[in-house]
């Protein structure tokens, strides 16, 4: 299933996109796409649903964040091998983790602001990780049972925020707007396997990022199972994965993002993003 919510800034609704591409509504049947309601046992009964007897959503409405009420937003840096060549950094022994705030959070069409004092806003494509049901020291083996279903991020970073402004990377990655999600959260069963899934990032139609999840260094199950030694992951939680090669940082000269630019970004089978630019207020 495509699973998403649609309509104004926190007054989003649950909705499903339907063989032929129109939203159907689900509020009669869920409240949200968030927490219990992303067990096995909730979405079983959102298939058992006769999706034409739900009601038909018109017009053209805004698509927010395919999840909400999440509680942690935890990402994974230099998890793609050939991104860590570009970035002259040496692979990691371990998942590198740190968060994004749940602030940054947007749809993934809503406009990106470049931060105040920002010098090097930078953009990342990166496959999104949706648990389902509380995760605590799982095995690798039994890692993606947990998983809800599966997204498109773009973890926007300000790199020298990240970088040359001390303490930790949450620093550069946590600005307002700077967690696009979406546009739908895909459940498990229709992707078998998420380590092999091409994803793409253009900048004004300039082709950047074209990676494929087949170059993770650590796998989404290795991801699941390390980050849940450390915490317990709970339903609703968004994993971000890491980014392949591409990034702004990556070229040479160096290239960032500016008022007017637009970026598009997808993931095959997870849908597409594309967010205007703009400078924050």
């Amino acid at each position: 299933m495509k699973l998403l919510r649609y309509g104004p800034k926190g007054s989003e609704k649950p909705g499903l996109l339907d063989a032929d591409g129109n939203i159907r509504d689900l509020s009669e049947h869920i409240s949200d796409l968030s927490g219990d309601t992303l067990s096995d046992a909730s979405l079983d009964k959102i298939r058992e649903l006769n999706i034409a007897d739900l009601p038909w959503v018109g017009g053209n409405p805004r698509i927010g964040p395919c999840v909400g009420q999440v509680g942690k937003f935890v990402c994974i840096g230099l998890n793609y091998a050939d991104h860590a060549e570009e970035s002259g950094m040496a692979l990691p022994e371990e998942p590198v983790i740190f968060f994004k705030a749940t602030s940054a959070i947007i749809g993934p069409d809503d406009t990106v602001e470049i931060p105040r004092g920002s010098v090097k806003t930078d953009w990342e494509v990166e496959l999104g990780v949706v648990i389902g049901k509380e995760t605590k020291y799982v095995s690798e083996a039994d890692a993606l049972d947990h998983v809800a279903g599966y997204c498109v991020i773009n973890d926007l970073s300000e790199r020298d925020f990240q970088l040359h402004r001390s303490g930790q990377w949450v620093k550069g990655k946590s600005a307002d707007t700077f967690g696009p999600i979406g546009p739908w959260l895909v459940t498990r069963d229709e992707i078998p396997d998420p380590q092999d899934l091409p994803m793409y990032l253009d900048v004004n139609g300039h082709r950047y990022q074209d990676g494929s999840t087949r170059t993770m260094h650590f796998s989404v199950a290795t991801v699941i199972s390390h980050l849940s030694q450390f915490m317990s992951l709970q339903p609703g939680d968004v994993i971000s994965t890491g980014t392949p090669p591409g990034v702004g940082m990556g070229q040479k000269p160096e290239t960032y993002l500016k008022p007017g630019d637009r970026m598009e970004l997808g993931i095959a089978g997870l849908g597409v993003q594309k967010q205007p630019v703009v400078a924050s207020a």
